[in-house]
């Protein structure tokens, strides 16, 4: 299963009315902060409040009329289930999402207002694979996975397509990574729409499966990685995922989560966009990773804004930041 840059324009048209073109916003002080030209591509604003809206509705729309009529289903810790939820309701398939029981409850709560059924798991315990395989048996159901999904992948690269049709060329294309959708799906847009650009994908250092992948050749694991980043708790790359980053990606660098915390309050008080931790984990590269020279012309892909407020004094905790203030 491979997937191509035509299927990343058809995509577009299925999504044509449906998803939001996400503003692309540049700062001044990160422009003089950095020496470059930053171009923030805004998936935060995207429906559902991240990026994954676009490959779930791709991945539904092709479906056919029967797999429609049987419903789908999918795991996921939260912007995915959001996702497949609300493109369910739109089109008027039935959906079922395997959660975590941690999972933050702004997104369970969000999930099931879109609809969808919704089946908690411990994480501990099971393993969220297994769970859809059986129940997958036992209705028929057809499975959306987070990433590992062509369609997926295709409708995730149409957020790169926008930017680069909108800014035209880049020398450093900059991306969250969790389990290598949004990567694989930005990095064959990048380089079929604008060869020369350098595409660099950014984990937590909790959950490196994805650098450590790409470094030694081979799928590499973490099991249950400690992040703050939840939408990089993937275990490991899927082989497709896996394939395309070997292709068309350049390099795979880590943040710390206390840089990740640090920056997304640093996107609240400058920038005024409210992110969620994995959503800041590109900028978080811009700024920790050493991945760009003065004078470049930046791309950010900024994936979702789905914060839990509850959770914010824990994350002023890992920023190193006493309660009081900075």
């Amino acid at each position: 299963m491979r997937v191509n840059f035509q299927e990343i324009e058809q995509a577009a048209q299925r999504l044509r009315g449906f998803a939001h073109k996400t503003p692309v916003q540049m700062s001044r002080t990160i422009n003089r902060k950095t020496g470059c030209e930053v171009y923030f591509k805004c998936e935060n604003f995207q429906r559902t409040g991240s990026f994954k809206f676009r490959g779930a509705f791709n991945a539904l729309a092709a479906l056919s009329e029967e797999a429609r009529e049987k419903g789908v289903l999918t795991y996921s810790s939260g912007n995915h289930a959001q996702a497949l939820a609300s493109a369910g309701q739109i089109l008027g398939i039935p959906v079922t999402v395997i959660m975590p029981s941690d999972a933050p409850l702004v997104k369970i709560e969000a999930t099931r207002g879109y609809g969808a059924e919704v089946i908690a798991y411990d994480r501990s315990e099971h393993t969220r694979e297994a769970l859809a395989k059986n129940l997958q048996e036992e209705t028929g159901r057809t499975l959306i996975p987070p990433f590992d999904h062509p369609h997926v992948i295709a409708g995730q690269g149409t957020a790169t397509r926008e930017l680069i049709e909108e800014v035209r060329l880049l020398d450093v294309l900059i991306v969250c990574t969790g389990g290598g959708g949004l990567l694989s799906g930005s990095a064959l847009a990048a380089k079929t729409m604008n060869p020369q650009c350098r595409v660099v994908g950014i984990e937590p250092a909790a959950g490196d499966d994805v650098t450590r992948s790409f470094q030694t050749g081979t799928i590499q694991s973490v099991h249950n990685p400690n992040t703050i980043a939840d939408g990089a708790r993937t275990h490991a790359p899927s082989a497709l995922t896996f394939g395309l980053i070997q292709a068309y990606v350049d390099d795979m660098r880590v943040v710390s989560d206390e840089a990740l915390a640090r920056t997304m309050f640093f996107m609240w008080e400058r920038l005024k966009l409210v992110v969620e931790p994995t959503g800041a984990l590109a900028t978080a590269g811009l700024f920790h990773a050493e991945v760009v020279r003065p004078g470049q012309r930046i791309g950010v892909i900024i994936s979702g804004g789905n914060v839990a407020l509850q959770d914010i004094p824990h994350l002023w905790k890992v920023a190193g930041y006493a309660l009081s203030g900075a």
